[in-house]
């Protein structure tokens, strides 16, 4: 059994129902897909509604912090309350790109980690070129963090792999690990603690095989890659990640 815990479909091209069929032969059973805005998220959820073993998160990414307000903050809340959203997300910090201005950010964050507080929901962190920041507000909302959360595609090394860990951080990881050049993600992945490593493809990005769209369906690719850099066996660390995942989502079936 293999799970994808974070892609993206809503306004992405994937031709339903085929796509699902496709990663049903790969062995996929479980797919995420991850929220980043508030009508992606409600596209999600109608997807997730059709087909068995899907699931959502609801949230708004950092770079769409500017136009968060009181009532895309309820929308959130909303879907929250279906039986198939896991998550809040994914929500956090992205400092790659100048705006939006980083206490936005960091205040919208907030917000959303107080609401999965609020309803008992862990949450999708995006984390990008902002890890002391990141550490720091984590260290301060710990107390808003008792129900657990994923660092998705994590890239901020195996130096400080350990800090997120301490604040209860689960790793995932998908196609970047299949590059050539990826030594960073690499030894990240080695130094992950087993209890808390996941897999991802951020579907349509970063798939395995460069130039091609990705999809769940390359979940076994990209376990089997974990599982080599680990010095693992496949269907172990398949059978790992579905424990890890069912322990992180109280509510994935």
């Amino acid at each position: 059994m293999y799970l994808d815990v974070h892609a993206h479909f809503a306004q992405e091209g994937y031709d339903l129902p085929l796509e699902w069929e496709r990663i049903a032969r790969a062995g996929v059973t479980r797919v995420i897909l991850a929220g980043d805005t508030l009508e992606h998220s409600r596209m999600h959820q109608g997807i997730a509604a059709q087909y068995e073993g899907a699931y959502f998160t609801a949230g708004v990414h950092p770079s769409e912090a500017a136009s968060f307000t009181a009532e895309t903050l309820a929308g959130v809340r909303s879907l929250c309350a279906d039986q198939k959203c896991v998550a809040v997300g994914e929500v956090g910090l992205d400092y790659h790109w100048e705006k939006p201005e980083r206490h936005v950010q960091q205040r919208v964050f907030s917000q959303q980690l107080e609401l999965a507080h609020a309803l008992g929901l862990p949450v999708q962190i995006h984390s990008r070129d902002c890890c002391a920041d990141m550490l720091a507000m984590l260290r301060e909302h710990r107390a808003l963090l008792a129900d657990g959360f994923l660092m998705h595609c994590y890239s901020h090394g195996a130096a400080s792999l350990d800090d997120f860990a301490q604040l209860g951080a689960y790793f995932s990881f998908g196609g970047v690990a299949c590059f050539k050049n990826a030594k960073k993600v690499w030894e990240s992945v080695q130094a992950c603690p087993a209890e808390r490593i996941l897999s991802e493809t951020d579907s349509p990005y970063l798939s395995p095989f460069r130039g091609e769209k990705n999809t769940p369906a390359n979940i076994p690719v990209i376990v089997a890659r974990l599982a080599a850099l680990r010095g693992e066996e496949t269907a172990e660390l398949a059978a790992r990640i579905a424990r890890n995942a069912a322990a992180l989502f109280h509510k994935l079936g």
